[in-house]
């Protein structure tokens, strides 16, 4: 293997957390080098292909926790521009090891013109609902059980209501009572007709999780019955799978990222992923338009801190790749809509589960609510 100056040139950046005191956390740095690449003793290459395969530590800073943050270099022709490279370069083995957090990472731009990143992003989500200033508001069709006409009776109560976004719960899929193809079909067509009533468009994302072949199908078919978006969940489908479908001309819909399953690889006490990189990095560089995550102060364990880093994650410059806005749930009520406003800013969706159907007065009440509070 042959590697040019110019190769040498692009490279990626990940930063870890790993275990004191400084001399283990050296020894661990060291370790992630060789894990991340050979996965195997450095002296096993010859001294001529080390500095081009191996991983090499920049830099090793003391926490104020005690941790030490290690910044490692990997060449940028270790990557083939599959999610799932990625994900072996920067966490493989070190998975394993039970002591190292993965908490961001960055590329050179040679390596960030290859991925695709949102195809709307921001800008183009507030185009496609006609709301240029404020947060958006997301119903989800919901609980499980109910039939294709009654979950669009509930979608038609929804865009009365003013919600921008309507999503399919991400249990929905292809059950005997509900089929796919009935279900996308009759949302589809009572949102847009709902929509034309009220004089704005709403978003209608179409959950299409399943293999690669069936969820292309199923983007094919929700795009052809009216669908206006794609949810989709990539820690059941894989990374990959989200990002071949934005890469596909002829679908060419917004795409949500579902977090289902994703918390599995979110650092709970020393070891994972960092909140930032599971629900911002890798979606966002995957190719999807806004990410659904858990909201502080829900019934999922996430701080205000790590809430906050994921939205800023998901909108700050990162090259070429457009932002994507962060979208927060966890059975969220309006009085909980300014504090997350105040934390989050107005470059926000939030999701409104099955709370706003039991809101003294209805649907429409809890609907009038929400926008007297994004008003005021």
């Amino acid at each position: 293997m042959s590697l040019t100056a110019h190769d040498a040139s692009e490279f990626l950046t990940a930063i870890y957390e790993v275990d004191g005191p400084e001399s283990l956390a050296r020894r661990t740095a060291e370790r992630i080098c060789s894990d991340q690449t050979i996965e195997a003793e450095s002296n096993l290459l010859p001294p001529s292909l080390q500095s081009m395969i191996l991983g090499r530590v920049e830099d090793l800073q003391a926490t104020d926790e005690g941790r030490y943050r290690a910044t490692i270099r990997f060449h940028g022709d270790l990557l083939s521009g599959e999610c799932s490279d990625l994900l072996n370069v920067l966490f493989g083995a070190s998975s394993l090891r039970g002591d190292v957090t993965l908490l961001s990472f960055t590329m050179t731009n040679g390596l960030l013109s290859s991925w695709p990143g949102p195809r709307f992003g921001i800008d183009g989500l507030r185009q496609a609902v006609s709301v240029p200033n404020r947060p958006l508001l997301c119903a989800v069709l919901k609980p499980l059980g109910r039939t294709p006409q009654e979950l669009a009776e509930l979608a038609v109560r929804f865009v009365e209501g003013g919600v921008d976004v309507i999503k399919d719960d991400q249990s929905l899929v292809d059950q005997p009572w509900c089929r796919f193809e009935e279900r996308v079909a009759r949302c589809a067509e009572a949102i847009v007709r709902t929509s034309a009533r009220r004089g704005r468009p709403c978003l209608y994302l179409a959950h299409v999780s399943g293999s690669m072949d069936t969820m292309r199908r199923r983007a094919a078919q929700a795009r052809s019955l009216g669908a206006s978006g794609l949810l989709v969940a990539p820690g059941l489908t894989g990374f990959d799978a989200l990002r071949t479908l934005r890469s596909d001309g002829e679908i060419a819909l917004p795409l949500a990222s579902h977090p289902s399953m994703l918390g599995t690889l979110v650092d709970r006490g020393g070891s994972g992923l960092a909140s930032p990189v599971v629900y911002g990095l890798l979606p966002r560089l995957a190719g999807s338009d806004l990410s659904i995550y858990p909201a502080f102060g829900s019934d999922y364990p996430m701080s205000q801190e790590d809430c906050v880093s994921v939205a800023e994650h998901c909108r700050r410059s990162w090259g070429c790749l457009r932002s994507m806005m962060p979208a927060v749930g966890g059975r969220i009520g309006p009085e909980r809509l300014g504090e997350l406003g105040s934390a989050l800013g107005k470059e926000l969706i939030v999701i409104l589960g099955s709370r706003i159907q039991q809101f003294p007065g209805g649907i429409e009440a809890a609907m009038k609510e929400f926008h007297r509070i994004l008003e005021a």
